[in-house]
Parts: structure tokens; sequence; C-alpha cells
């Protein structure tokens, strides 16, 4: 649309003769200064526009006035216009409006950009008497344009826009003075669009800054210390109830605000930043608010424009409302007097773990002081490494809200503490977390105690099952004694003779059933001692009960009538370690005994029993399926409700000193919940109690399959025998020859380190007793490593605990036999090791 034609081209020949009319210059200049006042009364860019098309329409009656804003594509878009109304002028013909409109004219080249970027202005008389090229007359010709005036806008030395000027009636001359004129207003214009675009930048900046501080909650204050106004936003308002029209911007709004014993303090700090003795004026105090009432305001400010004569000129800065933490903390403060007269200690330490409030009786229970304390992170002051236990109850406290436990803590002189700690989650007044309040018990005096207390309990027990062992040991002694006796003595005749060697089988039958009774003390004592389990099998539990039942008819007074109730075809098998459950019913068997002392009876019975997903529900240790359920009943002295709780704790017991370890209902719920069941009891106060020991049942597809009876087989293969009991080592002997290996032996372990080394190539294996003088069993072993780092050993030990075995030595370990062991156990463990497909 801009003419493609400058001054420099215009053809004077197409010009007007002079003559039109023209105002005189010193009415052009006012009317220059008036439109340019109008112009200036305004810093929005459209409204500048606007007026500049407007008044340029009147002054020069044109038929239309626009303004082409160029950009950096070539392209320009009309954005302001001004044609004349049809009340102005009703008879002219209706001009098609170009506003809104982008164009991009290819007739209008870089010559014309460059010339008009240089502040020259261009000027067409007439398009029907011109040379213009024919693209650019007929893009003239389509908007109904005669002549036309287009000025540069420039802003600096960059083009902004175009100030093009239309006639479209007829011809016309541009006269000098209308040139000027409109070159003199674009450049006002030029200015005042400068002053917008900085005036607009600057505001947009203010409300960026506005809306940043105001996001944060802070409300917003700038001061002008030299007519002491004050711009309060919306926000610093509304923290003290007013409205946004509700306080002015004088200085006086805010002072009159301050609570009269804040002031001194307030005007020493702003002053203090005044004379540079701060970076930043910072200040606590109260405000006022709309209700009479006071709230607390951290208030921060910073002097951003300073005058030639080191006097501040403008100070900007926010407010924070803090009075829920000034409340908070004179809160704590009050709680901190009265919590100072507890012999605990108590201190409150933040979400980073920074300790913020420290007792008395911190101090006492720590050794620090609480200057000392106050500042520091707690977990590095009181815990010697960050244990899982202390995560917990970090985790716990933060997602429940509290936490109790037993921790181990450091004092100052690095002395072990044990104690009790109760952890509380504070919050603020919208819930959110905001520290974690402490109360701890020194009770490391009080573990020691039980300590103490423990091990005397438990020497009691160990007496106690000591006199038991020595008991149970005699009675299983004096039938092997007895019996190996008899079976030295030899028949006198034919006919004693076969007698005899009936009763021989029946001697060793003896012998062996002791023997193994035996074994199972043993290792029943070691499970006591050590907590060891035993092998559990598929087990008919009548069988067992039936030989309780008749054990204590031999044993019981007279006094206490045993009644059983027992079917053992008619129950389900359970999966148990047998030792462990005759020990379960025997302690109950036991109390029951105990609980009448004058008499009663004692019953025990077994029946099947199916628990569903109601009874499972309703008892938290029960579980659906099937159970074999035992119960142990007596018509005694009962147990009072108070007590019936406790009965199962270790050590707590209702009777007398020295009539109990009171470790048997204890060591009973152990060993039952072990097999996945559990115990229920009920008992009335002289009228009996009733134990019912529910076992989980076991279907026939969990039974194993009986293994081949035979006792497998040697090959000729040597042995290596080492041990220092002579009959072991000779009976040994004897059951690896009948099975056909052979066999050397030796009696400690220097002999067997001395025959190794001899008859390395031939021996194939190693029984070593682990135990032996002179030479322990570990040491040889090393010493057999060394010389055969491949030898195969079978570990033999009566005390029955594998894990004694060092790690260097597990490689030539193959095997472990705990005494006394089989038969066959020795023959199927060896065949193993020596042949492990098979």
């Amino acid at each position: 649309m801009p003419s493609e034609q400058t001054p420099a081209q215009i053809n004077p020949a197409h010009a007007l003769e002079p003559g039109a009319d023209v105002s005189p210059r010193g009415e052009t200049l006012q009317l220059l200064a008036e439109i340019t006042l109008k112009i200036r009364q305004s810093l929005q860019l459209e409204t500048i526009l606007q007026t500049t098309v407007v008044e340029v329409q009147k002054l020069l009656a044109a038929d239309r006035v626009l303004i082409l804003r160029l950009w950096a594509d070539g392209s320009g878009t009309v954005v302001q216009e001004a044609i004349p109304s049809r009340t102005a002028r009703p008879n002219a013909p209706g001009w098609p409006p170009l506003l809104g409109q982008t164009f991009t004219d290819q007739c209008f080249n870089a010559v014309s950009l460059e010339t008009y970027s240089q502040g020259r202005v261009g000027q067409i008389t007439d398009i029907e008497a011109s040379d213009r090229s024919s693209c650019y007359i007929e893009f003239l010709r389509q908007f109904g344009v005669r002549a036309s005036l287009v000025v540069p806008m420039l802003q600096g030395a960059r083009l902004w826009g175009l100030l093009i000027v239309h006639h479209c009636q007829a011809a016309r001359r541009w006269t000098a003075q209308e040139v000027d004129l409109l070159q003199q207003l674009a450049n006002q214009v030029g200015i005042a669009l400068t002053h917008s675009q900085l005036v607009q930048a600057l505001l947009e900046s203010e409300q960026r800054w506005q809306f940043a501080l105001e996001g944060s909650g802070d409300g917003v204050w700038d001061w002008n210390l030299q007519t002491n106004e004050i711009f309060f936003s919306p926000r610093w308002k509304a923290m003290l109830g007013y409205g946004e029209t509700e306080i002015g911007n004088h200085l006086e709004e805010w002072e009159s605000r301050v609570h009269p014993e804040d002031k001194a303090q307030v005007y020493t700090e702003i002053h203090r930043h005044f004379r540079r003795e701060t970076s930043q004026y910072v200040s606590e105090h109260r405000l006022r608010c709309k209700d009479g009432s006071y709230r607390w305001m951290l208030d921060r400010g910073r002097v951003i424009s300073w005058g030639l004569d080191g006097q501040p000129l403008r100070m900007i800065g926010t407010h924070t409302d803090v009075t829920e933490r000034k409340q908070a903390a004179a809160k704590l403060q009050e709680q901190a007097a009265l919590l100072e007269i507890t012999t605990d200690a108590i201190l409150v330490r933040d979400l980073n773990h920074t300790i913020q409030f420290w007792n008395k009786g911190a101090e006492h229970l720590y050794g620090w002081s609480t200057a000392e304390a106050l500042g520091q992170n707690a977990n590095h002051l009181l815990y010697p490494q960050h244990s899982i236990q202390l995560e917990e109850a970090l985790i716990t406290v933060l997602e429940q809200g509290y936490w109790s436990g037993e921790l181990q803590q450091i004092s100052k002189t690095q002395r072990t503490l044990t104690v009790e700690s109760r952890w509380t989650l504070m919050r603020d007044s919208e819930s959110n977390p905001q520290a974690i309040l402490t109360v701890t018990t020194d009770i490391t005096e009080k573990k020691l105690l039980e300590a103490q207390f423990l091990r005397a309990q438990r020497l009691e027990s160990l007496g106690t099952l000591a006199g038991g062992i020595a008991h149970d040991l005699n009675n299983l002694l004096t039938p092997i004694l007895m019996a190996a006796q008899l079976l030295q003595q030899k028949p006198q005749d034919e006919r004693s003779q076969e007698r005899s060697q009936e009763r021989s089988q029946e001697l060793l039958q003896i012998l062996e059933t002791n023997a193994r009774r035996g074994a199972d003390l043993v290792k029943q004592v070691l499970a006591f001692a050590r907590g060891v389990e035993g092998k559990r099998l598929p087990l008919q539990v009548g069988h067992l009960l039936k030989e309780i039942v008749q054990l204590g008819k031999s044993t019981f007074p007279k006094s206490i009538r045993i009644r059983s109730t027992i079917t053992p075809a008619n129950l389900w098998l359970v999966s148990a370690d047998v030792t462990q459950l005759h020990q379960v019913f025997m302690n109950l068997c036991v109390n029951a005994r105990d609980a009448m002392p004058e008499g009663g009876i004692l019953s025990i019975t077994a029946e099947n029993q199916w628990l569903d997903g109601n009874y499972a529900r309703t008892h938290l240790e029960a579980g659906a399926g099937a159970y074999v359920k035992v119960t142990v009943a007596d018509t005694g002295s009962g147990i009072a409700p108070e007590l019936l709780e406790r009965i199962f704790e270790p050590f707590f017991t209702t009777k007398d000193v020295g009539q109990g370890t009171g470790l048997g209902l204890s060591t009973a719920l152990g060993i039952v919940k072990s097999h996945g069941g559990f115990i229920q009891v009920e008992s009335q106060v002289a009228q009996g109690s009733q134990f019912q020991v529910y076992l989980p049942a076991v279907s026939a597809e969990d039974i194993p399959s009986p293994t081949d009876l035979s006792l497998p087989q040697g090959n000729s293969e040597l042995v290596l025998i080492v041990d220092d009991e002579a009959p072991v080592r000779q009976l040994t002997q004897m059951t690896l020859e009948a099975y056909h290996y052979r066999t050397i032996v030796a009696e400690h372990g220097r002999e067997a380190i001395a025959i190794y080394t001899q008859h390395q190539a031939e021996i194939q294996a190693v029984l070593l007793d682990l135990v032996m003088p002179q030479l322990d069993g570990l040491t040889t072993i090393r010493a057999l490593q060394k010389i055969n780092p491949q030898v195969q050993i079978i570990a033999i030990s009566g005390l029955g605990n594998p894990q004694n075995i060092p790690p260097p030595t597990e490689g030539a370990v193959k095997a472990f036999l705990a005494k006394p062991f089989s038969a066959r156990e020795l023959l199927t463990t060896l065949r193993h090791i020596l042949h492990p497909l098979h």
C-alpha cells in the first residue's frame, strides 16, 4: 500500500497547481501542539495511534488516514484507521475500510524501505497521471485512492511503521506545510510510542515482581522517601483485614498501626539500614488490624535508589505474617517452664532434626547444657550410628503421629544409655507437621537389674532341669546296665539256650529303646539350651498321648485320677517333633498335677476339628483348616482372671519359690507356635483350668513315602576312623567292616595325620571326631586339607552343633553326624559322600 516513489522521484509535472486551501503557519503550529498534547495525555499505545489518525483526518480533511505497522518479514498490518463519517460528509462515497488487514506489497521493494528508514516522505498527487508501475497503481486503485502521502514513523533509528493519508475523490497536491506538519506529528508519535512502551514494560515488570512476592503470601510495599508516599499492595492490606481502598498511600497509614512498644526498635533498624550498617532492613513487630487486634509481621526491605548526597530515595519491601510462629514459640516457652521440673529428658527437634528445646532433665541425662545442645542435629548428637530402629521410629512418627520404644543413645562422656522414648509429632494450625516432641526416660539401670534377674531365673531353671535330667537318665541307664549284665550270662543247657536267645532279643530291644530315649533326652536339653529344632515327621498324636497317660498313672499321686478319651486310629496325623510335643504335653500335665495338691481329676482328650473362616476371624492366632485338638483339663485351683493374660510370659509363675521356673508354659507356647498351632485357655477360680492345644493336621499326600529299609553296602573302600573314645571307635569299625568297608583307626589327631600322610592315595573318606585331646578336630581338618585339598571328611560330635565348623574347613567337611547315631545313619551318610549319584 505505501507509495513506491520517494520525494526525489516525484515528477513535478504531475503536481497540482498552487492555490489549495492551506492553513496559516501559526495556526498549523497551534494544531500540532494541540494534537501532540492529546497524544501525550495517554500511555496506552492504542489510544495514541487512534488519536493520531483521527486528528490528522480532521486536520487535512482526508478521505482515509491509517497507520501501517511494519513487520520484520516486510509485510504490514493496518492497526488504526480514520475515515469521514456520513454525518460529516453526507455526499462522499463509501470508501472500503482497511483496519485489521495485513498486506504484502510486492511492489514495495527494499529501496522504498531503505528510503523510509532514512525519514524521507513519499507523495503521489494523482495515480492516473503517474508513471508508477502498473502493479502498484492497480493496488491503490482497488481502494479508491487518487492521491497519497506517506510519512515514516521512527523509534530512534528503527522504522516502526507508516502514517498514510489517502485522498480518494480527486487528485491532490500536498503542500510543504502539510508534509512538514505530518513529519513533526510522526516524530511526536514516535516519542510517545517509545514512552508508552517503556512505561508498559516497567508496569509489567512491577506486576511480575508483585505477583511473585504476593504469590508467596507476602504483602508488598514501595516507599518514596522524598514524598513519604507508600504503595501498599492489596495483599498487604488484606493481611490486616482491610479492603483495597480502605488504606491510603501515606506513611502515616503504616506508622499509626505499629504497636507503641515496637516503634523504637523498628526505627532503629530502619535508620541502621539508611546508614548502610546493614545490607537490608529486618524487623519483627506488631501491626494493628482493622478489628483492633495485633498481628506479628516480619518486615524486610532494602533501599533501591540513593541520591547524589547519599540519602535514600526509594525503598521496597515485604511483610510476612509470623503470628502463628510467634504464638507457638510463646506457648513452647510457657510449657518449658512446666517441663523443667520433670526428671525426664524432654527435647523438641524440627523436621530437619535441629534441636529447638532442651530441658534440665536432658542436661542431667546427657550432660550437654542447653546452650551446647540447641541448634545441634539430634541424630548426630545422641546416636552413635544411624540404626534401623531409629529410622523406623522417624518413619512411624511422621506417618502415624506417635512412636514409643527403646533406643540406644550416648551421653556427652560417650556412656551408652538405654532409654525408653516417646515421640509425638507436633503440627501447626493447618495440621502441617512442624516438629517432634521427645520425652525420654533413662532405663539403663533397670535393664541391668532385669538382666541380673533373668540370669538368676536361668540358673534356677537350669537347676530344676538338671534334677529332671538326672532322674530321667537314671531311669534310662538302669535297664541298660541290667540288660548288659543279663546278656553276659551263659545258658546251662539246651533248653536254657533257647530261652536265652529269646531273652537276648528282648534285652537288645530294651537296650536300643533306652539308648534312643537317651539320645532324644540329649537333643531336648540342647533344644532348651540353644533353641535347636528337632526333626519333624508325620506323627500320630494319640500314641504319644497314651504314653503320657501311662507315665502319669505310674508317677502322679494316687489322689489324682487320670481320664483319657483317645482313639488314635480316628485321629488325623500332624507333622511334628515328637520330643518337643512330649515336652508340651508333659508340662501341661505337670501343671495340672500341681494345681490339685489335694487330688482331683486330670482329663486328656484328643479329637479332630475343622476351623472355619468365621472362627479364624475372631481368633487372630488361628487359621482356617484342619486341626487335631488336644485338651488337658484339671479340677484344681484355677487361675485368677487378672493373671490369665500373663501365664505365658517367661518366668511368670503362680507357684511358690523353688516350685517352678515359669518357663514351662512359655516354652510350650513357643513350641506349639513353631508347629503352626495355637493354645486356648479357659479357667475359673476353684473350678479348674482347661488348656486346648490346636495342631495343624497333614493330609496323606504330605506324608513322605517309606524309604528302603536295607542298609547300603560298601565296596572295599578304605575309611580312616578317628575318635578318642575306644568303644565308639571299635563299634564304628565293626559296623563298617560288616558292610564291606576297609578301615584304619586312629586314637587322636596326630596319629590320624601320620596315617593319612602314609595312606592318602588309598583313603577315600575320614570319620573324624571334633572333640579330642592333644589335637582337636578342627586343627586336624586343616592339617588334612593341606596334605590333600580334596580330602572328604564326615565330622562327628556329641555336642550336636555343626555350625561350630568355621568356613575355611567347610569344603573338606562333606557331612555331619551327631552322636549318638545309628548304623543306618552312618552307612547312608558314607554312601552319599562316596557315591553322591546313587
